[in-house]
């Protein structure tokens, strides 16, 4: 079993919102892209934002530490409008 699980994700990524905004995060589409691209972004050499990397003395995979790194607030997702005009 994956923890956190999709749900838990998405209630936490949405966490702290504004209740009259639509939600960040309404699929696990957008988990699963927003996890990808940031472990892609270590793979390249950015440096991860927890302080956990290793699990039992072995190093996490980038993946792993992707979603532990979106769960814990340490990375976020931008809403499309603001995600756009970064580009």
């Amino acid at each position: 079993m994956i923890h956190p699980s999709y749900v838990e994700m998405i209630e936490e990524i949405n966490k702290g919102q504004d209740p009259e905004e639509a939600p960040l995060v309404t699929s696990r589409y957008s988990v699963v892209l927003a996890t990808a691209k940031r472990a892609r972004q270590i793979i390249d050499g950015d440096a991860p934002r927890v302080k956990d990397t290793y699990d039992n003395g072995k190093p996490k995979k980038p993946l792993s530490i992707a979603v532990d790194e979106l769960y814990s607030g340490k990375v976020t997702i931008l809403p499309r409008e603001e995600n756009e005009e970064n580009s």
